[in-house]
């Protein structure tokens, strides 16, 4: 599953705006009153203003084994959330190590490098370096229902988990990150999990899916 497109809700715009492109130097396009969109490889990253928002889990796949050259880039940028003392958190069962770290609305942002998956073009990391959406966390009180609607609507299947506390769903190249919220917290801070809404594209087997999650439901967008 590949995350093509993903649209979140932002009160803090400017602040944002000033994050993305000016202390990581990411690129902006489509820059309007009330939205912006940062380019991550070959996704989207589109924030739209509201007059509240809450927080939310993102992942974003950089290069094979480049984690210790992206947590040196990314400490003279910003503060490193911890898991206990580990700077950088290795998932042995996924192949996969990731660092965290938040941006200015403690959305938890994270750098995912995976094992054998995206080979490095350069050895230097730099926000060229930054090779799309890996995850979205969607927090919820009914993680099967999510799951039987993205298998039978979009045909995705378990990666990782169960239907308790907490299941990721897709493939290692896409991951909609359910968890129980009533259950569980976000890793690695323990924030408590909100049911922060957004919108979706994904392209999986061949196919393009547009969905959004809002008030615990998902559901397809016309286009």
């Amino acid at each position: 599953m590949k995350i093509e497109r993903l649209e979140i809700y932002s009160s803090k715009g400017q602040e944002q705006l000033r994050f993305y492109r000016d202390l990581l130097g990411l690129e902006i396009q489509n820059h309007k009153e009330d939205s912006f969109e940062v380019k991550l490889g070959y996704s989207v990253l589109k924030f739209k203003r509201a007059e509240q928002s809450t927080p939310y889990h993102i992942a974003i796949h950089i290069p094979d084994k480049q984690e210790e050259e992206a947590l040196r880039w990314l400490k003279e940028r910003v503060a490193i959330l911890k898991n206990n003392t580990d700077e950088i958190v290795d998932f042995s069962n996924w192949q996969a190590k990731s660092m965290y770290f938040y941006d200015k609305e403690e959305n938890i942002m994270e750098f995912i490098s995976r094992r054998n998956f995206n080979k490095p073009e350069s050895a230097i990391f730099s926000e060229k370096s930054l090779l799309g959406i890996s995850e979205i966390g969607l927090a919820t009180t009914n993680i099967r229902e999510k799951f039987n609607f993205l298998r039978e609507n979009c045909g995705l299947e378990v990666f990782d988990g169960s239907f308790e506390r907490f299941c990721a769903i897709g493939d290692p190249e896409g991951l909609i990150i359910t968890i129980n919220k009533k259950l569980k917290d976000w890793f690695p801070t323990g924030d408590k999990a909100s049911a922060s809404e957004f919108g979706l594209q994904i392209s999986h087997n061949g196919k393009t899916h547009h969905l959004k999650f809002e008030k615990d439901e998902l559901s397809f967008v016309s286009k």
